[in-house]
């Protein structure tokens, strides 16, 4: 059976299994401003999630084999974005980042990073899907066997595979600890930390992963956002800001910023999501 599980839309969990959505807790976010602007959503409930969810099985393959995995870069600032810009600057080797039906990967090509990041977020567990793997390319994808979710050894696997400058992508404040070790240990390669799903991390995980990223987006994280706007020393973006830590941080922000040809005007009241969690 293809099962895969994912956190999204408020923080709902979300069972998929065989193409199917099976299952979807209660969100703890009410309202976010991104599915509101780009999907009409006022109200994230159960029946709202599923229903999008369902769509972007039935759009774009998520969770399938027939999974699109590759996607034009267009005019928005997010985490995938950035990346995506930092290897078309070749500020980046690769991204170490996950895909339902793989687990973690490494990925060097723009398009992917776009078409993967950029459509799925939250991934909390999942299985194999064989039929990603030759695009991915088997020595891309950690364990295609198992599709196990493991930051860690992502980036002990790109080392491997003679990258220098790796970004990749992390949620867990343990994940971002054991980087720092990496970072020790491999003095001569540059890990660049992307922090994402931060919503619900408690103060000291917030702390955690804030301290040691470059780029933390805010989601609805009411600890993350307290942190970022008290001593990000570059912030974009309203709705959801996205903080950098550190200068390599802000270079990359301004990166894309100087793509899509700057910021957007700030709005007096922007939509933010609620309840911050």
């Amino acid at each position: 059976m293809s099962r895969h599980i994912i956190e999204a839309l408020g923080l709902s969990r979300i069972t998929i299994e065989n193409g199917k959505v099976v299952d979807v807790t209660e969100p703890q976010v009410e309202y976010c401003p991104l599915f509101d602007h780009h999907r009409g959503i006022k109200k994230l409930t159960k029946e709202a999630i599923a229903e999008n969810i369902q769509f972007r099985i039935d759009d774009f393959g998520m969770c399938t084999p027939e999974r699109q995995l590759r996607m034009k870069d267009f005019l928005s600032f997010g985490i995938s974005e950035i990346m995506c810009t930092l290897l078309e600057k070749e500020e980046i080797d690769c991204v170490v980042m996950v895909l339902e039906g793989c687990g973690t990967i490494i990925v060097a090509e723009p398009e992917l990073v776009q078409g993967i990041g950029g459509r799925v977020s939250g991934l909390v567990e999942t299985s194999p899907i064989p039929e990603l793997v030759p695009e991915i390319g088997e020595g891309n994808v950690l364990n295609p066997q198992t599709a196990e979710i493991d930051q860690i050894e992502g980036i002990k696997r790109a080392i491997s595979l003679g990258y220098e400058n790796i970004a990749v992508t992390v949620t867990l404040a343990s994940d971002a600890e054991k980087i720092n070790d990496l970072k020790r240990e491999f003095p001569n390669i540059n890990i660049y930390v992307f922090v994402v799903h931060t919503s619900k991390r408690t103060p000291e995980e917030a702390r955690t992963l804030f301290d040691s990223c470059d780029v933390a987006t805010g989601c609805s994280s009411k600890n993350m956002r307290e942190i970022g706007y008290r001593e990000s020393i570059r912030t974009v973006g309203q709705s959801i800001p996205i903080f950098a830590k550190t200068e390599n941080g802000k270079r990359f922000l301004e990166l894309r910023l100087e793509k899509i040809g700057g910021e957007k005007p700030k709005k007096d009241n922007p939509d933010l999501p609620h309840p911050l969690i």
